[in-house]
C-alpha cells in the first residue's frame, strides 16, 4: 500500500505524463499514436525497473505486469463509471 506521500507523487507523475501527451496532441500527433507510444514506453521502463538494463522479464514476470495493467485499467474504468453516475444524479 502506498503512503500518502507516494500517492501524491504518483498523482503528480501521472499528471505530468498526461500533460506531455496533451502537448503532443496539440502539436498534431494522433491520440492513438500517443497512447501506443506511452504503452511502449511504459513496457520498456517496467522491464528496466524490474530487470535492469541487462535482462528481461520471464513469462511469469510478464504475466504479473499484464495483471497489474489489467487491474489498473479496471480501476480507472470503475472510477469513470462512478463519476458519470454522480454527474447524472
Amino acid at each position: 500500500m502506498a503512503t500518502p506521500e507516494e500517492a501524491e507523487q504518483h498523482q503528480k507523475s501521472m499528471q505530468r505524463f498526461i500533460d506531455l501527451a496533451n502537448t503532443m496532441k496539440n502539436e498534431g500527433v494522433p491520440t492513438r499514436l500517443i497512447s501506443a507510444a506511452l504503452m511502449t514506453a511504459s513496457g520498456v521502463y517496467t522491464t528496466y525497473a524490474f530487470a535492469g538494463n541487462s535482462g528481461g522479464l520471464n513469462g511469469s514476470g510478464i504475466d504479473k505486469v499484464v495483471e497489474a495493467y489489467r487491474q489498473n485499467l479496471q480501476n480507472i474504468q470503475d472510477a469513470k463509471r462512478e463519476e458519470v453516475q454522480q454527474q447524472q444524479q
